[in-house]
């Protein structure tokens, strides 16, 4: 069983994060190029909110990957293009093995339609409630506290996870009640932001980056959910 995850979670995420790093080159791979190019006009600092996609858009946005920037960044170009391209196939990867295992836990066999089914659940918890509060932003952007973004962004990740799980899994009012309370709490808290709002980049492209990096974040979950699915239910029509 061990042997069989493992193989479906590389396969599977290794083809829809390959496919999702082509995505992200013609999509939020120039947005952080044109946005670099007001910080560097501007002289200012990088700053970014939480880390809502994957890949490319969530290691150019994710709190802390812009604050180790001094110590070492890849070149433009092809060796950033290949840096991006890894990231984000290690991340496909990952989302696998996390939604293979959190099918087979839970006692449903993985196929096309539970692995879009889940993935569709992911990408609601780890995208769509935390950009609620967080939203992927573009360097250039003023920020609260790293530590306080990336603790309001487990929690929310976490909260909204099991919220969904109690929700679709149990269904009872109890659980329901709980699942709406634990997806609403969050919120309810808030979100950390800084005390004013600065940007060098037009809101138009800070606007824009924030909707491409959404819907990367949920082609990546997309294909992934069903790609895993689909390779293990092939494997058990293969063995049949």
């Amino acid at each position: 069983m061990l042997m069989r995850i493992l193989a479906t979670g590389l396969l599977a995420g290794a083809l829809a994060g390959g496919i999702v790093a082509g995505l992200q080159h013609v999509t939020t791979t120039p947005l952080i190029l044109k946005a670099e190019t007001y910080e560097k006009a501007e002289g200012g600092h990088e700053h970014t909110h939480g880390p809502v996609t994957p890949a490319q858009s969530q290691q150019e946005a994710a709190p802390g990957a812009n604050e180790l920037a001094d110590e070492w960044s890849p070149r433009d170009g092809l060796e950033r293009t290949a840096f991006t391209t890894l990231a984000t196939v290690a991340t496909g990867i990952g989302f696998a093995f996390m939604l293979l295992a959190a099918l087979i836990a839970s006692g449903v066999a993985p196929t096309a339609r539970t692995g879009l089914a889940w993935a569709a659940g992911a990408f609601v918890a780890t995208g769509l409630a935390p950009a609620l509060g967080l939203p992927p932003e573009l360097p250039g952007s003023a920020a609260a506290e790293l530590v306080h973004r990336q603790l309001w962004w487990v929690a929310t990740v976490a909260a909204t996870g099991i919220g969904i799980w109690l929700i679709g899994r149990i269904s009872s009012l109890w659980a329901i009640v709980l699942g709406i309370a634990l997806i609403a709490a969050p919120h309810i808290v808030g979100a950390p932001h800084p005390h004013e709002y600065s940007s060098e980049v037009p809101a138009e492209i800070a606007g824009h980056f924030t909707a491409a990096s959404l819907v990367v974040h949920a082609v990546l979950w997309v294909l992934v959910g069903a790609m895993a699915g689909f390779i293990w239910q092939r494997a058990d029509g293969s063995a049949a």
